[in-house]
């Protein structure tokens, strides 16, 4: 683009003058959205952190049986479902921001539900009405900010999500270690209730972050989503180009430069199914099994086992005290933490393709390790083999570093960075339903499936659930680092020209009394 339309624009809109002065500053604007957005994902983090330890004082307090512990710590992960489907409409009715505010709400009311549970019903009932809230904050953190942030640095603000979760992680350990020293009745209740806190300080924040430009376009609000791209874009022109793209993925023409324009009733989401589930072009067919896939497999692999059962682990591998046993958890909390700090740094460097590759690649070995040292433990009875306790801590601190580097936050970045702008807010609803589902799945029979195969025989099974992962993620998944979210779609064989909405777009203009004025 020329010099002479960049300064047109400039006189357009004084405050692109001042945006445009410096690359830090916009960074820094874009850097503070992603932290706000990326902060719903606390919410899950902190439900597997604290109920990996609340468990045990569960099933003591409410004298459940092992079953009744498996559907309790893994039915959050089916309930989300409705959270992540509902943020998909959701998310295009009233836009990201306020979706962001709707699930931190319903995870509070959730949270003391939980916190106040008198017997195992009312329990369920709390972890359904957070589940809701969990599955709405998946879905649309790393959309808002995938959609926010440019495309230089669009993996590291975007692996945020997965940073939180993380954070959430950390935060749920130390509050089973800070609250078990109460009575059994009481601890579980304030590891659980104390989740609220957060889910208020998040609901505030989000208000002062602004929304989803490509949310702005959807609906016509041309003006206020080139505002938005300006601070949040490495220069002016990444900004225009930025606006371009997104005009022309929602069937705008890229020569209209009104402030507002009217769009068809398809700006809310209407149809999004058909083209994703019923009709679905070749492309996009790729683009939603490659979600799908990297979805399964981030859960399949066992994650959520080690994270939630890794007291149960550590009992396993010869650890008995209780103190002993969630002090070691809160450092696998550490260590999960520190690892996705890392990768944030290495996803726009490195690119999406290595950092996998290297992280399922280590998962292996990890799973395979563990499931040696807990198999020799478990042929070896009250015998302590001091060489196979510190493989079994090794080995689970090595993996959730590994999956912390890779396929942790890459499972985030790139479902956010493949779908076309019209299917982005549902087709990544999709993929984390197949999380959730996965997880769920994988969670609720962990006891039960230790119990069949041994413990170690687990780990080995998960170990080849990762080996098929990685053949899948070797020839499925492109590199995207670098890309535009209009120029990924590309990489699977998709023109965005072919998702554009359906029939004419009438351009509107505000005269000087605010009234708008059809063309």
């Amino acid at each position: 683009m020329g010099q002479t339309k960049l300064d047109a624009n400039s006189e357009l809109n004084p405050n692109l003058k001042e945006v445009a002065q410096g690359k830090r500053r916009n960074f820094r604007y874009a850097f503070g959205c992603a932290i706000l957005a990326s902060m719903t994902s606390i919410l899950l983090g902190y439900d597997i952190g604290v109920m990996s330890g609340a468990a045990k004082y569960i099933k003591k307090d409410l004298k459940l049986t092992d079953v009744e512990v498996e559907i309790l710590l893994g039915i959050l992960n089916l309930y989300s479902l409705v959270g992540s489907f509902a943020a998909g409409r959701t998310s295009d009715w009233v836009g990201r921001r306020y979706t962001i505010v709707f699930a931190a709400s319903i995870f509070f009311v959730g949270a003391l539900l939980m916190g106040f549970a008198m017997n195992y019903a009312f329990l369920m009932f709390g972890r359904l009405i957070a589940g809701i809230g969990v599955g709405y904050a998946l879905m649309i953190a790393p959309v808002y900010t995938a959609e926010v942030s440019p495309a230089s640095a669009r993996g590291f603000l975007t692996s945020f999500p997965e940073v939180f979760i993380n954070s959430g992680i950390l935060l749920g350990y130390v509050s089973n270690y800070a609250f078990s020293h109460l009575s059994y009745h009481l601890s579980w209740r304030f590891m659980l209730g104390i989740g609220a806190v957060p889910s208020v300080l998040l609901g505030v924040l989000v208000l002062f972050m602004p929304e989803s430009p490509r949310w702005l376009v959807l609906q016509g609000r041309l003006k206020d989503a080139k505002l938005v791209l300006s601070k949040t874009s490495d220069t002016l022109e990444e900004a225009e180009l930025r606006l371009a793209d997104i005009k022309r993925a929602a069937g705008i023409p890229e020569s209209c430069d009104d402030d507002v324009v009217t769009v068809n009733k398809n700006s809310h989401g209407e149809g999004v199914w058909k083209e994703l589930l019923l009709r679905p072009l070749p492309a996009v067919r790729r683009i939603l099994l490659t979600a799908v896939g990297i979805h399964f497999f981030q859960q399949a692999s066992g994650i959520d086992s080690v994270v939630l059962y890794s007291p149960t682990i550590f009992e396993k591998a010869g650890i008995h005290s209780d103190n002993a046993q969630l002090g070691t958890t809160v450092a696998v909390g550490f260590t999960k933490t520190m690892f996705i700090l890392i990768a944030t740094v290495f996803l726009d460097r490195v690119g999406r393709r290595p950092l996998l590759m290297a992280s399922i690649g280590g998962m292996i070995v990890c799973l395979a390790s563990l499931g040696l040292g807990l198999t020799v433990i478990g042929r070896h009875g009250d015998e302590k083999i001091d060489w196979a306790v510190a493989l079994c801590i090794a080995s689970v601190l090595f993996y959730v570093a590994f999956f912390s580097i890779g396929l942790g936050p890459i499972t985030w970045v790139y479902t956010s960075e493949i779908f076309p702008l019209r299917l982005r807010a549902q087709g990544a609803a999709i993929g984390v339903a197949v999380n959730r589902v996965t997880s769920g799945v994988i969670t609720m029979t962990f006891l039960s499936l230790e119990k069949a195969i041994t413990i170690g025989g687990s780990f080995f099974l998960y170990g080849g659930v990762a080996v098929a992962a990685s053949v899948f993620y070797y020839f499925c998944l492109p590199e995207t680092r670098g890309k535009t979210l209009e120029e990924t779609c590309k990489l699977f064989g998709l023109n965005t020209d072919e998702v554009q909405e359906e029939g004419d777009v009438q351009m509107v203009k505000a005269n000087e009394t605010g009234a708008k004025v059809a063309n």
